[in-house]
């Protein structure tokens, strides 16, 4: 059984385009799709909720995997424009650790790393291996989707000075508030784990044109159907 679980009951009703059963925040449903058996989770928004969902759907039997769909902001849309998917290789929490007067984190000056992730300590970046766990559940990355380097954050990014310190910072591509939380987890726990985020947004900018959420949210049928493809 792989679990595929979204932020939003919204971002679950598009992903399927609306053939899955209802499903809202802290539920679960079984959904047979494709010929494959799935157990739809929406977790609510940011890395608390996502943790705490995270927790209590590995703890299940018969899990093989876990996929988190959902939209995503991007630092440079001309590389990740909107409306295109994109696959997460790595997810970081940038504000895990000590905060100076710059605005600047250091993960290891708290000197607490947050644990392991197989032998390897875990401080504010998780390395996925989508190819591979893709693989291992038998889905498909699309030939045309983006590969990512993932933020998740715990407030949006609402200013074009903090967008670019991030993308510096963190060679950040996208940007997300869950995937650290859902990657971490998986990892520790040796389960297989894949990120598929459609963009949304330019990161940084409230302006109208910078912003389609509706296209968005169409493009996860089409991401979902793509990870079936030949299944």
């Amino acid at each position: 059984m792989i679990v595929f679980v979204t932020a939003t009951a919204k971002e679950m009703r598009s992903a399927f385009g609306g053939s899955a059963p209802a499903v809202e925040q802290g539920e679960t449903r079984e959904f047979s799709f494709r010929g494959r058996s799935l157990l739809l989770a929406v977790s609510g928004v940011g890395l608390v909720n996502a943790a705490l969902a995270a927790g209590r759907l590995l703890d299940l039997p018969r899990v093989e995997g876990m996929v988190n769909v959902g939209i995503a902001g991007a630092y440079d849309v001309e590389a990740f424009p909107l409306g295109t998917t994109a696959y997460a290789w790595r997810e970081a929490w940038p504000e895990y650790g000590l905060l100076d007067e710059e605005g600047r984190v250091d993960p290891k000056a708290i000197g607490f790393p947050q644990g392991k992730a197989g032998k390897q300590l875990v401080w504010n970046r998780v390395k996925l291996q989508p190819v591979r766990d893709a693989g291992a559940m038998g889905l498909h990355l699309g030939e045309l989707w983006n590969r990512a380097s993932a933020l998740s954050v715990g407030s949006v990014t609402g200013s074009a000075d903090r967008a670019g310190w991030l993308k510096t910072a963190f060679s950040g591509d996208i940007e997300n508030m869950e995937g650290f939380a859902f990657g971490y987890a998986c990892q520790s726990t040796g389960v297989p784990f894949l990120e598929v985020r459609t963009i949304s947004n330019m990161v940084g900018s409230r302006l109208d044109g910078d912003w389609d959420l509706k296209g968005a949210l169409g493009s996860l049928e089409e991401a979902v159907e793509t990870l079936f493809s030949g299944a």
